[in-house]
């Protein structure tokens, strides 16, 4: 149910005050014909958020603390380019710290040897003040990310405080089994918290993040020490100053922001710390695992980057396709590690998707974020910015046909045209790299065989989409498709209780649902000698 209320409330926020936009300017290098767009809605004056950024220290052993070095950092409005505030910097010093806390509330401290029903009851109580500071925590959220204000306040936050229950409900259900062996022994398993967790969030969700990685470690009886996304850091440091007032213990979650260099690896590669979870670059999960490996060996969790195709088969609701395939790609400013990237689309139907496709990308209201009814905001960052227009422009050289976009929407912050390729081949880097922003690249494909070579001829396998009216299609795909998760008829369900992780370079493991729970515990085997037992 909720996983249907939350493709609904998508739904709803993005596709109900679209509208057609103003005149604008040439296209791109004249490849294209002039379209209708509005930068109206991009250059007026940005909107101030109704908050007060107040949190911006390490949250270290209960406290608010500055950093060891007293440096700080800016974090920066997308929409502008400039600073919202300065965040005290983390650096080894400062994870040694909050490691040391984090083991000593698991050592010594009530967490893990508290009665589950109380730890429990200590998340419901975080969900609920979560819930009640909803609006200034999408307020945070959205001035921090550029994401539309909407999508955090209705969608994101709510989410959150359903994944936080979720696993308050499963911290008094942990439990290992009664085992029959060979001989008279009594044999039971021991399912135990595993100890002290790192984890990493990255900047495109950074308090879903949060919730996906503390949710399952906390109600197994882990302690945490998180560091945000140097870009990202203002909604963590607001809900960790609601962390005592929902009775969490010192030391049990710390968090600390900072670079990936001088934070980031001491975290990875700290003795005392017994596990890890990352979400973010596959690069950048390959140094995690390097580092994991050259210290104890401590196990890893990635969530890592994709590529997901989304096939649109000849027998498919083609409307409901487009705007399907367009959720996929251009939602969160196509800042999604699961962006339906791959838009293949059979032969027979291709024109017919390709102009539709086309018109609903020149609906897409893009604009400040915290404007009622818009759609799209500014990509995270100027290196996000330049990343995504050196693929545009890798897209035009390579011969793939630009129908609309490709260019800066204003002259102020990061936004960027929402983007449709065509003619797009699959040796061409929009179709083989992850490109993290608002640009579709729509491929031709003949016949399922044929899809299913290529969808897969990937180096990632994080999620599908499949759209067909055919049941043996529909199956043929799911099977055939190697990847961690296949929508079908739909794109980007979420729910607290659904599994998420990829195959290949997409990662190790799985968030969210009880699979989640594995990452977090160790199983003991105990064996007793059982002396003249009346049964075995």
């Amino acid at each position: 149910m909720a996983a249907r209320v939350f493709a609904s409330r998508l739904s709803r926020s993005f596709t109900s005050s679209s509208h057609l936009l103003s005149r604008g300017s040439k296209s791109y290098l004249g490849r294209i014909a002039a379209y209708q767009y509005s930068t109206a809605a991009a250059i007026e004056e940005p909107i101030k958020p109704a908050v007060n950024v107040e949190h911006t220290k390490l949250f270290i052993n209960g406290q608010f603390v500055d950093a060891a070095s007293g440096k700080t950092f800016p974090t920066l409005d997308p929409r502008t380019g400039e600073v919202i505030a300065h965040v005290a910097e983390g650096d080894a010093e400062d994870i040694n710290r909050a490691v040391a806390a984090a083991r000593k509330a698991f050592d010594d401290g009530p967490w893990p040897k508290m009665n589950a029903y109380e730890r429990s009851k200590i998340l419901l109580r975080l969900a609920d003040l979560i819930e009640k500071h909803n609006d200034q925590i999408a307020t945070l959220e959205t001035w921090d990310t550029g994401k539309p204000y909407e999508q955090a306040a209705k969608i994101e936050v709510p989410m959150v405080v359903r994944l936080l229950r979720y696993y308050a409900g499963w911290a008094d259900k942990i439990h290992g089994m009664t085992i029959p062996a060979d001989g008279p022994y009594h044999v039971q398993t021991l399912h135990e918290p595993i100890g002290v967790a790192g984890q990493i969030i990255p900047w495109n969700f950074p308090l879903l993040m949060f919730s996906w990685k503390i949710g399952p470690a906390l109600a197994c009886g882990n302690t945490v020490v998180l560091k945000t996304a140097e870009q990202t850091p203002l909604s963590a440091f607001y809900v960790a100053h609601l962390l005592q007032e929902a009775g969490l213990p010192e030391g049990v979650l710390n968090i600390i922001s900072g670079f990936g260099p001088t934070a980031g690896a001491p975290l990875c590669c700290h003795m005392d710390v017994d596990k890890l979870a990352f979400t973010g670059s596959t690069d950048t999960g390959k140094a995690i695992l390097s580092l994991a490996a050259k210290s104890n060996l401590k196990p890893v969790t990635l969530e890592l980057g994709g590529k997901s195709p989304f096939i649109v088969c000849e027998d498919a609701d083609i409307d409901t396709a487009v705007e399907q395939a367009h959720f996929a790609l251009f939602f969160n400013q196509g800042q999604c590690c699961c962006a339906g990237s791959r838009t293949y689309v059979h032969e027979k139907v291709y024109d017919e998707f390709l102009e539709k496709a086309k018109a609903r990308a020149l609906k897409r209201t893009v604009g400040d974020p915290f404007k009622s009814g818009t759609e799209q905001g500014p990509q995270i960052d100027s290196k996000q910015f330049h990343k995504i227009m050196n693929y545009i422009r890798s897209g035009i050289d390579s011969g793939a046909t630009l129908e609309t976009g490709g260019e800066r929407l204003g002259e102020r912050g990061y936004y960027i045209k929402p983007t449709v390729f065509s003619n797009v081949k699959d040796d061409m880097l929009i179709a083989q790299d992850e490109i993290f922003g608002p640009v579709q690249s729509i491929l031709k494909f003949k016949d399922l065989d044929d899809v299913i070579r290529r969808a897969n001829n990937s180096r990632y396998g994080l999620a599908a989409g499949v759209f067909t009216q055919n049941i043996d299609t529909a199956n043929t795909l799911t099977r055939a498709l190697r990847v961690g998760t296949v929508w079908v008829n739909c794109f980007d369900t979420f729910d607290a209780t659904i599994p998420f992780g990829g195959y290949k370079m997409s990662g190790h493991g799985r968030e969210k649902g009880e699979y989640s729970l594995k990452n977090y515990l160790q199983v003991k085997a105990v064996v007793t000698p059982l002396k003249n037992p009346a049964w075995l």
